[in-house]
């Protein structure tokens, strides 16, 4: 699929949401306020844009701050160290946002999607961050809008890849980072029901597999729109919100074997 349009929109989406929620913290970033969402994606933005626009294919020193570009005097603007940053947003930091999103909207637009360059996962290359920073993009959105009770469903299209995107990149990551335990061939079926998504994911030991196929004998089998069964996966919604059938504590294992980051 062709990710760079639903970044586009997601991206002012989030300006709009961000803009409108103007402080106070956000309920699903827990330790994070709006300050510190619009920074984190920023930063996260213009690092990506280093490792791009410098065709970095070595993980290029996070402590090198000099890539931020920030202004001479961030008075005021949001602090990892002291998080959360409750307050309005400091002048200037919406700007330096916009500044970032759109450079790395424009290396995104006009860099071949298959130039090698660092990334964390497997996939050594400029698509696969055109993809992970689409769904990143859509996932904070979401978490704007919510704060004021308006957010919207993320596109079917987008869900869907960012549910398999899960299963293929994040799960393994997540594990990996998190020394997760192993599995003991614990199965799990997930269904879109507004469209003709599909996936078996089974755990067993350090692995995870994943097949674009219904199964029999699956442990448990969850069923819900894309968006749903997304924001599930990323841990914005509940398991309430979907149709579930099957040992409802293998599902309530999932997020011990795929553990938060």
């Amino acid at each position: 699929m062709d990710h760079l349009p639903h970044f586009s929109r997601e991206i002012r989406a989030f300006e709009a949401a961000v803009r409108a929620a103007g402080s106070g913290l956000v309920p699903s970033c827990p330790g994070w306020g709006v300050p510190d969402l619009v920074m984190h994606l920023g930063g996260v933005h213009r690092y990506l844009a280093w490792v791009i626009g410098d065709r970095l294919t070595e993980q290029p020193d996070p402590s090198d701050l000099s890539f931020l570009d920030l202004p001479p005097d961030p008075a005021g603007w949001p602090d990892p160290a002291h998080a959360p940053a409750t307050g309005p947003l400091p002048p200037g930091l919406l700007d330096w946002f916009a500044e970032g999103a759109a450079k790395l909207e424009s290396l995104f637009a006009t860099t071949d999607p298959d130039v090698p360059v660092w990334t964390w996962s497997g996939e050594q290359s400029v698509r696969f961050w055109v993809r992970m920073q689409t769904i990143e993009a859509a996932v904070h959105r979401w978490d704007a809008e919510s704060m004021a009770g308006t957010a919207g469903p993320m596109d079917a299209e987008l869900a869907a890849d960012a549910v398999g995107q899960t299963f293929e990149v994040m799960a393994p990551a997540r594990r990996a980072w998190t020394a997760a335990p192993p599995g003991a061939g614990e199965s799990y079926g997930f269904r879109q029901t507004d469209g003709p998504g599909r996936w078996t994911v089974r755990f067993d030991g350090p692995t995870v597999a994943v097949t674009q196929a219904e199964e029999d004998g699956r442990d448990v089998e969850v069923a819900g729109s894309a968006s749903d069964l997304m924001l599930f996966l990323w841990q914005r919604v509940p398991a309430e919100r979907l149709d579930v059938r099957g040992d409802r504590a293998v599902l309530d294992r999932y997020f011990t074997l795929v553990p938060p980051v």
